[in-house]
């Protein structure tokens, strides 16, 4: 029996390994690479975040201690060799009782992008792509944009997001924000399966009336840490654990978000 369960988990390796090009695996979970997915292929990824923040409960307003959280469901398609469709899903998970809660970096909605790279992997000296994306949330609209650059040096991967968004919020008081989120990271290729990396990204509001004094809230957040990925080919999965390296010494208040930590977790199934 034993021996016939080794067999068929080999089996299954094997056959994952064997469409290893065409997934589009996220080696660094905040940074988009230049890789897409060729034309007619279809991918699904199913992302989690997790930071332990402080709320306030509806009842006694007490303060207490949780784990925020949020989920995102991807269902990428190559429209061609370079260009490539995205459609998400998101949900914020709202805790039970607590009438304070912290938000998180996304909004439950739907969302809608584009990302297109300029040439092959390895043509041009640094890979460069673009990516365009719209929000459409339950607290606000948003245009996000991103420059994608990346550099191969054997089995080193450099990769970069320069990321901005321009916000619209309609909870509560009208409120226009513009958003940097830029991410940097490297990550080395162990084997064809195990690759590890370090990355770091920031996340900084700037509002159309300018606040003072400017609450922690709005950052500059800054966070590194390491990453980790393992590739089957058509299944992979990836993750970070980041420790927030500015404001390290600040008090978390209720309803504030960026917690000491930050945890992403993706995994990726082509279709």
């Amino acid at each position: 029996m034993s021996k016939s369960i080794l067999q068929v988990a080999a089996a299954s390796v094997v056959l994952l390994a064997a469409g290893r090009a065409a997934a589009t695996p996220r080696p660094l979970p905040f940074t988009y690479t230049t890789e897409t997915l060729g034309q007619g292929e279809l991918e699904v990824e199913q992302l989690a975040d997790l930071t332990p923040v402080k709320g306030q409960t509806s009842t006694s307003e007490s303060t207490v201690a949780y784990v925020a959280m949020q989920f995102q469901t991807e269902f990428e398609y190559g429209i061609t060799d370079r260009l490539e469709l995205g459609l998400y899903v998101v949900y914020v998970l709202a805790p039970a009782d607590i009438g304070l809660a912290a938000p998180m970096t996304e909004t439950t909605g739907i969302k809608e992008r584009l990302r297109y790279v300029f040439a092959d992997p390895g043509r041009w000296p640094i890979d460069v792509g673009v990516y365009g994306e719209v929000v459409e949330g339950n607290t606000e609209e948003e245009l996000e944009a991103k420059i994608l650059l990346q550099r191969r040096i054997g089995n080193l991967r450099i990769a970069s997001n320069l990321w901005a968004e321009y916000e619209f919020e309609f909870s509560g008081v009208s409120q226009k924000d513009i958003v940097l989120n830029p991410t940097l990271g490297a990550t080395y290729e162990i084997t064809p399966v195990v690759h590890a990396g370090v990355e770091g990204w920031l996340r900084v509001e700037f509002p159309n009336q300018a606040i003072h004094p400017r609450p922690y809230a709005l950052g500059p957040a800054e966070y590194v840490g390491p990453t980790f990925m393992v590739d089957f080919g058509k299944l992979w999965w990836s993750a970070g654990v980041y420790a927030r390296v500015s404001d390290v010494d600040h008090s978390m208040q209720p309803g504030e978000p960026y917690g000491p930590v930050w945890a992403r977790t993706i995994i990726g199934l082509n279709l």
